[in-house]
């Protein structure tokens, strides 16, 4: 792979990257164009894309339908501002989502990223049990494990022990944590499990105002899959509390788990939910926060009834517009189904790499496959075989992980199941030979 040298070099002296030291300690690859499940290099190296870009291009890339939704709203407006304006892509696609989303949810805020829709769901809950004369239920808690953004109070919610934030933790708002949910999406919760969660609830449910969770899959904070009981019995811990269950579905909406929205495994609704990533199909930075009508009621009948936060680009008319044709497309694909197909496949083609010394687990869940090391990753060493290989993957410490575009074929799949596989079996033993 040929590189071009006076690009790279401005890009490793100006540009900070995520999670990245400013000069990084190896090169980014740099990317001329997408088109469908490939990612394309400079000097034309076709890359499988594993990762959808971080959940997000869903239909792979370059996608006509999505093209056409963007070019078509491009010839009216790219954007107005939405204070005291409206505009139809935003009403279609409001009635789109509570078309989808769980029973219960009724009102939206369109947000333009994923941690600015949490800090919105938070800012929403404090407001509504303020204006429920709850002024007692100021705090937050969350499970350790968990990851709901960058931005400040986001990160306050995010595992403060293990998260990737522990560096700010004096200066972020203090909130209560509860364990991680107990692994394994398919077993039953003991009974001392269900008690470590209902004690915690008896003594801090009063101070309450929210409790926020990523449903099933807890991503950032480590891939971890977990049983829909937890979800069920939070549900039933939060309406005994007064405590607003807000559920992070901005990884997990949208088919990620094997359901259109992970809450549906628990067959639970939340108070609030967030919603991001796969929204606009990868083409927009989009996101919405999402709630009951008895919240948005509540609010409006206080002293203070407007919710006060306001992007500049909120309901941005592009991104709506593009947001309308990327859920068409996910309701086109059957998701239930096509998941199920992935996860098959994925088990079947990674199942060898649990057999490998420094391998610790191989898990499935819907169109997720994550193969978890017993040590972190050399990214330097780990990205020039992904290279050789003609994939794209992303590890994240110890976890390497796929989460393919819906739109790979069966055959595709299994080549990027293959080349992943040589390039952990490859990873393991250079790593080995070094020590």
């Amino acid at each position: 792979m040929t590189v071009n040298t006076a690009t790279s070099d401005f890009d490793q002296q100006h540009l900070w990257h995520p999670y990245a030291s400013l000069p990084p300690t190896y090169p980014n690859i740099i990317i001329d164009r997408a088109e469908g499940i490939y990612i394309i290099t400079e000097d034309g190296t076709r890359l499988i894309d594993g990762m959808s870009s971080w959940w997000a291009s869903v239909h792979g890339y370059n996608h006509p339908k999505l093209n056409e939704a963007l070019t078509k709203q491009l010839g009216k407006m790219a954007h107005v501002m939405f204070g005291g304006l409206t505009h139809q892509p935003a009403i279609d696609l409001g009635k789109k989502l509570l078309s989808i989303v769980p029973a219960g949810l009724d009102a939206i805020f369109y947000a333009d990223s994923g941690s600015i829709a949490v800090e919105v769901a938070l800012k929403m809950t404090l407001q509504y049990q303020i204006a429920a004369k709850r002024p007692t239920k100021q705090q937050f808690a969350s499970t350790h494990s968990g990851y709901y953004g960058d931005t400040w109070h986001a990160m306050s919610v995010c595992d403060p022990v293990a998260g990737m934030h522990s560096l700010y933790g004096k200066q972020l708002p203090m909130q209560h944590f509860v364990p991680a949910p107990p692994l394994g999406f398919g077993r039953a919760l003991t009974e001392s499990e269900r008690a470590v969660l209902t004690t915690f609830f008896v003594e801090y449910g009063s101070k309450l105002a929210g409790f926020i969770i990523e449903p099933i899959i807890q991503g950032a904070g480590g891939m971890r899959f977990y049983s829909p009981e937890y979800l069920q019995l939070l549900r039933q811990l939060c309406d005994e509390h007064d405590v607003v269950l807000i559920a992070d579905e901005i990884a997990t909406g949208f088919g990620r788990s094997g359901k259109l929205f992970a809450c549906e495994h628990a067959d639970i609704s939340p108070d609030i939910m967030t919603i991001g990533k796969a929204l606009t199909g990868g083409y927009m930075t989009f996101a919405a926060t999402l709630c009951t009508r008895k919240i948005a009621d509540t609010i409006h009948h206080s002293d203070y009834p407007a919710l006060m936060h306001g992007p500049t680009f909120m309901g941005n008319p592009l991104a709506c517009a593009v947001a309308c044709a990327s859920i068409d497309l996910i309701l086109s694909y059957d998701i239930p189904h096509r998941t199920v197909e992935m996860q098959t496949m994925m088990e079947q083609q990674l199942a060898p790499s649990a057999r490998l010394d420094g391998v610790k687990e191989v898990r499935c869940l819907g169109a997720v496959a994550v193969i978890e090391l017993y040590e972190a990753v050399d990214m330097p060493i780990f990205q020039t075989l992904l290279l050789a290989q003609g994939i794209w993957v992303r590890p994240f410490g110890k976890l390497v992980y796929i989460m393919p575009p819906y739109i790979i074929t069966d055959s595709e799949l299994e080549i990027l199941c293959q080349a992943l596989l040589k390039v952990v079996t490859s990873y393991l033993e250079t790593s080995k030979l070094a020590q």
